[in-house]
């Protein structure tokens, strides 16, 4: 591809929005701003209050192939590379989900409880169960200094952006990551076990969004026949990885409050608490283990 002209900043994002509206994307200025703020290398207040800056050739170029390929379909945020979550900016790749902000529901949820345990303890052990990016556990290590983490997956993509999201966050230090499927490797005992797992019924995933069909990893989001497989998964096999204080919370989609939490009862869990996401969905479930 040769290299475009020169352009000034402003009718770069005018042309932008301008471009990425024809193609029906569903909110152009915001995509159009984020792609060229990227690649050129500027920000919202340079483009007010100097909408003539100049915009290298090589920058326009890359905002022409990145425009591209959002107008054919593509997350704006799988073209940047990056997606942030819970204030904390966490790389890509094509094997994980990209978090969004329902899963900070998650992290809300256990905020009190991995505080309290260090607090008491002067640590938390938490097991992040198909961590993918790394987001939940690297939010709750941002959170809590005392706390330590492992992330689980059975993807080495996922696994490799995990590890990179905790150097480049400096966080590193109190996270591990580990292969494995579900707790097939798992061993020790943990203060927290943490999921999102795959829910989506597998007969509902090509009624999804293009952007989410398309794009993210098939194995993060079909949860089985009736969307509740790796449910049953966790529920039968985490008390050996639990202590005698410890909690559990899972992501669920909005329709599964009840099967979940009958899934997790049956098992002997006992309900400690049910969170609804910004939209007022049921999001999150947490669970304790019943007195034997």
């Amino acid at each position: 591809m040769a290299e475009r002209r020169p352009e000034a900043l402003g009718s770069l994002l005018r042309e932008a929005r301008t471009r990425l509206a024809a193609a029906a994307v569903e909110d152009p200025a915001l995509d159009a701003r984020l792609i060229v703020e990227h690649f050129s290398g500027t920000n919202l207040t340079q483009a007010m209050a100097d909408p003539d800056r100049t915009v290298d050739g090589s920058a326009v170029t890359a905002i022409d192939a990145a425009l591209s390929r959002r107008a054919r379909g593509e997350p704006v945020h799988r073209i940047l590379g990056y997606r942030e979550f819970y204030g904390l900016r966490l790389s890509l790749s094509p094997e994980t989900l990209e978090p969004r902000p329902d899963t900070e529901t998650l992290v809300d949820a256990l905020l009190p409880f991995v505080r309290a345990v260090a607090a008491r303890e002067g640590g938390c052990r938490i097991l992040d169960l198909g961590t993918g990016t790394g987001a939940i556990a690297l939010a709750l290590l941002n959170a809590v200094p005392a706390a330590t983490a492992i992330g689980v997956d059975i993807s080495t993509d996922a696994l490799e952006t995990a590890r990179r999201n905790a150097d480049q966050l400096g966080l590193s230090g109190r996270f591990a990551t580990l292969r494995s499927d579900w707790f097939e490797k798992v061993s020790g005992r943990y203060h927290v076990i943490v999921a999102n797992p795959p829910y989506i019924r597998s007969q509902d995933i090509r009624n999804l969004q293009d952007e989410v069909r398309d794009f993210d990893p098939l194995r993060a989001l079909d949860g089985g026949e009736d969307g509740l497989d790796p449910y049953r998964i966790i529920a039968a096999e985490a008390a050996r990885f639990l202590g005698s204080e410890s909690t559990i919370a899972v992501e669920i989609g909005h329709t599964q409050r009840d099967e979940v939490g009958e899934i997790f009862r049956a098992a002997g869990y006992e309900p400690a608490g049910a969170f609804r996401d910004l939209g007022g969905n049921d999001r999150v479930l947490v669970f304790q283990l019943g007195k034997p």
